[in-house]
């Protein structure tokens, strides 16, 4: 009881202890919810006491008597006997008490139909004018996004009103009870039932500032229920079948050298000291496998200060493990068998035993990407033997300072780029971005014809031109795309390319999970921007 009064600001306690005979009456009713759970509204509660005289001073709560304490309105807990998602034809007849948000508000034929939304899915609720007027008029000034009690029977929906889309499409639920727990008093900056399926997807800023908006989204919702899925799925793995150890590092720590900048965080108690957070738990890991843990694994929270990439956040999850005395092919194995377990677990999927291995020389080579979508065929080829003394001065200086010439062969481009988009329109733009200084290109006509850039033209005899083609595997109607320069701005151009020309034409099968190792990394490369050497990471992708 007294746990309970802690929670109400207003009413003053006594220290002497609780006598429950002291109260002849405690009344606590709620009025104004916010929330769709219990929740405790200060302004909104009341409480009145009054005591009754005893023989004895000791059973007293109050030793002097005082007024009785008393606000305006009641406090009560709101609960629910169902789940909107959940009801089924199996429950018509029962009477439910669902919680949600309004997804849908409708007035057809002087009835008013509604659709409540919770984290389960969304059930049609309507009223009934003549036998429940009240909850009909709630029900009729509602507005979306609404927080709200619906009380009723299920019953089944007329035929005409069946609707197959929906999980719930065979039911409804008739409302005989609508208590507003929680009003939107201000305009809703997009639409959360439906702005999944519109063409115009909200602004990102707009989704970040209205964040409780967004995360009501049914994408947003699967996309975190799907996160945790997998998360569990790989804790009961590791540990129920492989028994793995959980241990948990360390956020605060000392900054080691990693491939990024660190993020510091100064300290109060040692001023002019900082903390690190952590890139990744290298440090603690290492201790835990010399001190003797077996295996360990962490679901670990990574901090790097670096510059955004599509698969990059300053802050992000990784799975982190750990095993002494394990050969590589053990390794391996496991992470195949586990990444296996959650493809079919969670999708379904049946993925291939073993996964296919290509070296790290021979992805920069074939994909100029250390992480390759190999779910289409595309494939660079170095040309630099074919222009060692071309006329073509842009290539030769280029060979003669150690560079390369690489080519991406894009079956039937010459008819899905036109010149003006090779030099200064999309295609073109995507090269630049990626640190080229233009994009030296030919088309493939008839009859082994080639046409592009004059000089690049000019400087092909028949042999060259037929080398060409023949290392390209080039015909009638293909594009082919150069770039030169220092073999890693070549490979960044061209994977760039790759992956934006599979895009544009609709080469990638989107349905396809084509999973591979990446072996035989080097240990470290050298970063030109900070001009230091920076660790090399073993890469998984699908």
């Amino acid at each position: 009881m007294s746990m309970f009064l802690r929670a109400l600001p207003n009413v003053s306690l006594h220290p002497k202890p609780l006598c429950l005979s002291s109260l002849s009456m405690l009344y606590l009713n709620l009025q104004n919810l916010t929330r769709p759970h219990g929740y405790y509204n200060r302004s909104s509660c009341s409480i009145s006491a009054s005591e009754t005289p005893s023989s004895s001073s000791s059973e007293n709560l109050i030793s002097n008597p005082k007024p009785v304490v008393s606000f305006k309105d009641s406090l009560e807990w709101v609960s629910r006997s169902g789940l909107c998602g959940d009801l089924s034809e199996g429950d018509i007849g029962k009477r439910v008490r669902l919680c949600g948000w309004v997804a849908l508000h409708r007035i057809h034929g002087g009835i008013t139909f509604l659709n409540l939304r919770d984290h389960t899915g969304i059930v049609q609720v309507t009223t009934l004018p003549d036998e429940f007027p009240d909850a009909h008029s709630i029900a009729n000034d509602l507005r979306l996004e609404y927080v709200i009690t619906v009380e009723g029977v299920v019953q089944s929906r007329p035929n005409e009103s069946v609707n197959k889309k929906m999980k719930t499409g065979m039911i409804e639920v008739a409302a005989e009870h609508v208590q507003l727990l929680n009003a939107v008093r201000s305009k809703l900056p997009f639409l959360v039932t439906t702005s999944d399926d519109v063409k115009d997807s909200v602004k990102e800023e707009i989704r970040l500032r209205y964040r409780c908006l967004d995360l009501r989204r049914s994408q947003m919702n699967s996309n975190i229920m799907l996160r945790h899925r997998v998360v569990k799925l790989i804790r009961r793995y590791l540990e129920d079948v492989h028994g793995f150890v959980e241990i948990e590092t360390p956020i605060l720590s000392r900054s080691t050298p990693e491939g990024a900048r660190d993020y510091l965080v100064p300290s109060r108690v040692q001023p002019g000291t900082f903390y690190a957070l952590p890139q990744s738990p290298q440090l603690f890991k290492q201790m835990l496998m010399v001190s003797g843990f077996d295996k360990y694994y962490q679901i670990a929270r990574c901090f790097r200060d670096e510059d955004l990439r599509a698969d990059r956040q300053p802050e992000f999850t990784q799975l982190d493990m750990e095993m002494a005395f394990t050969p590589l092919e053990d390794m391996l194995k496991l992470n195949e068998d586990l990444i296996r377990q959650v493809f079919l677990g969670i999708k379904g999927v049946q993925l291939p035993n073993p996964f296919s291995r290509i070296t790290y020389a021979e992805a920069m080579s074939r994909y100029g990407s250390d992480r390759p979508d190999v779910r289409f065929d595309l494939e660079l080829r170095d040309v630099s033997d074919i222009f060692t003394d071309s006329s073509f001065k842009v290539f030769t200086d280029a060979l003669f300072s150690g560079g390369i010439v690489k080519v991406l062969c894009v079956p039937s481009g010459a008819k899905s780029y036109s010149n003006t988009a090779l030099k200064k329109g999309d295609i073109y733009n995507e090269a630049i971005k990626s640190g080229a200084k233009g994009l030296p290109f030919l088309k493939v006509l008839n009859d082994g014809v080639v046409e592009g850039i004059p000089p690049l033209v000019s400087s092909l005899d028949l042999k060259k031109i037929e080398m060409l083609l023949t290392r390209c595997s080039a015909g009638s109607g293909d594009l082919i795309l150069f770039a030169v320069g220092h073999h890693s701005l070549v490979n960044k151009t061209l994977d760039r390319l790759r992956v934006y020309v599979a895009q544009e034409l609709g080469l990638i099968d989107q349905s396809r999970h084509s999973i591979l190792w990446v072996t035989d990394f080097p240990m470290f490369e050298w970063n030109t921007l900070e001009e230091r050497l920076e660790v090399c990471l073993i890469s998984i992708d699908s």
